[in-house]
């Protein structure tokens, strides 16, 4: 059995935290699950058969308290899906390009969204960014990083490189153009800033920046709503 110990970001593995989590997981990458946790009073009899039915004798299934109480302190967490990390290349086609995102949470949320409205290739910029193998950004996405491909980039140069034929839309609180009245061409490349300090002012140089109109009462919206009204404006032709 796979020795549970508090994450950091240079493990070989990482944790799902959460019964719908694993069988995401489970349904959708079983390749890269080496075990699954269950804690002794967990209940739910149907999903403890299905987790057996789909690990059978591939996967070990045990019984213990102690990985809980070192991962999680949810109450409601019953289920640890041991993940090893398998690092997938993101593929031509539409993406989401994330500029050095610092929280786990949002980058989880936007990865669930991608999911939701098809973008299935989501390019991370900075080598200080948010962690998408963190069990935050795990569980934030509620399983979604089960269903697409993630890729690091050291800065958006190279990512350009390797996709120059994307057309490049920079969300920026004075980007030239308004989203609704922007038509957005395929394949394209939604390019999302820090939570707090949004993209660089050079963006205002790439591609086409586009900003989301709002009233005057706040100054910006949060980044998980920005690239959900986003992703929606670009595929609702699909």
């Amino acid at each position: 059995m796979i020795k549970v110990t508090s994450y950091k970001s240079g493990n070989e593995y990482t944790y799902g935290l959460g019964a719908t989590i694993a069988m995401e997981y489970l349904l959708k990458k079983k390749e890269a699950v080496r075990a699954v946790i269950l804690h002794p009073d967990f209940r739910s009899e149907e999903t403890i058969c299905k987790i057996n039915s789909i690990c059978g004798k591939d996967i070990p299934v045990s019984v213990e308290a102690k990985p809980f109480n070192i991962l999680s302190k949810k109450e409601n967490c019953f289920v640890i899906c041991v993940i090893e990390k398998k690092p997938e290349p993101i593929r031509d086609g539409n993406h989401m390009v994330l500029v050095n995102p610092s929280n786990c949470g949002n980058l989880g949320t936007i990865v669930r969204s991608c999911l939701g409205f098809g973008v299935r290739n989501i390019a991370i910029v900075g080598p200080k960014a948010a962690d998408p193998f963190d069990p935050k950004t795990i569980r934030a996405s509620m399983g979604a990083l089960a269903s697409v491909n993630v890729e690091v980039f050291g800065q958006f140069e190279d990512y350009q490189k390797r996709f120059p034929s994307n057309n490049l839309y920079p969300f920026m609180l004075d980007g030239s153009t308004i989203l609704q009245e922007t038509k957005i061409n395929k394949p394209f490349s939604l390019i999302m800033g820090n939570e707090a300090t949004g993209l660089d002012p050079a963006f205002k140089n790439i591609g086409q920046p586009i900003r989301i109109e709002h009233s005057g009462d706040i100054d910006s919206l949060n980044i998980t709503i920005a690239a959900s009204i986003g992703l929606y404006e670009a595929t609702k032709s699909c």
